[in-house]
Formats: structure tokens, sequence, C-alpha cells
């Protein structure tokens, strides 16, 4: 990250404690999506859309859907991220912002490094390479994955509003294209 996006980004998280929660922190944010991210990856690999309902924005699921459907096996399996098989995660982008109708957002675009075990090509489309990583000896050896995932996480912050974040974007590049 430059440092002019690190100090944006810090940036957005003073106006968002100081006009919209005073209690947010990013440390908190980071591990609440954490969890989000495994259990609606894990969800997803498993075709267990219904049960999204409530985490996942009705346009993205309805996309997801289509999409899901269509995948190989191999590549639905590469969705599935263990919490403990997170190796790296990062803000993306912050936007605060309001609609027409004087409704306030804020969304958050989180960034995952995951390992996963799945039985994934060595190239996978787009001719992109996937890194591998190769645990224990040769009599034992087991290949993974580092792959990549993007969230987007949407809170809505008018008063009155549930306050739930909301997945509003999913990615997984080279595998839910």
């Amino acid at each position: 990250t430059s440092p002019f996006a690190w100090l944006r980004t810090r940036f957005y998280y003073l106006l968002i404690r100081l006009y919209f929660d005073q209690e947010f922190s990013i440390e908190e944010f980071t591990r609440g999506a954490k969890q989000a991210f495994s259990v609606v990856s894990k969800l997803l690999s498993q075709c267990k859309l219904d049960l999204l309902e409530e985490l996942v924005s009705a346009e993205v699921l309805q996309v997801l859907k289509e999409k899901i459907s269509l995948l190989p096996d191999s590549h639905r399996d590469a969705l599935a991220a263990d919490i403990d098989a997170i190796m790296y995660t990062t803000e993306g982008d912050v936007r605060i912002y309001y609609d027409d109708d004087g409704i306030k957002f804020v969304s958050i675009l989180m960034c995952f490094w995951y390992l996963n075990g799945a039985n994934l090509p060595d190239e996978v489309p787009g001719e992109a390479k996937v890194f591998q990583i190769v645990f224990g000896d040769e009599s034992t050896k087991e290949k993974k994955h580092l792959l990549t995932a993007n969230y987007e996480f949407q809170r809505e912050f008018t008063e009155g509003a549930k306050p739930d974040w909301t997945i509003t974007r999913i990615e997984h590049p080279r595998l839910l294209e």
C-alpha cells in the first residue's frame, strides 16, 4: 500500500468514528470481516446460497446463483477459506457516500489471501499463475494454492437502520469469473 492510500484510509476511519460510529475499530472490523469471509466462502463452495440471504446483498446473490452452477468442482472447492488458512488481510478502498434520499453508507473493500488445497490445474483460466506451496517431505507432501478474494462490506448509517454489514461485492479472481 502506498503511503498516500494508507493515510487516506486512516482519515476515512477517523471520519467514520467522528460522524457515524464512535465505537468503530478497524481491528474489530477486520476480525469480523475475516469470519464473514470464511463462512460465506465455505457456503459458496457448498452451493448453500439460500443461507447467504442475510449476509450478501440480493443483487450479488443473484449473480452468484448464475455463476456457481457453471463452476467445475475444483473451482467450487477452491472458493472455501478456512479462517486459519487466511494468510493475509488488508483493507482496499474505503468509501463514505450519501444517496439522493439522504441515506448514509460506508463501504470497505477487504482483500484476503488464503491457502486452499483444492485440486486446481497448474494454470487456471486467464493464463495466470497460481502460487503453489508444498508442505511436508516427499512421501507426505501436500500442495496448496495461495488464492485471493475481494469482498466489499457495506453498512447503512442512517438513523434507524439495522447496524449490520452486508457483503455487496464478491470476487474470487480466476475462479468465480
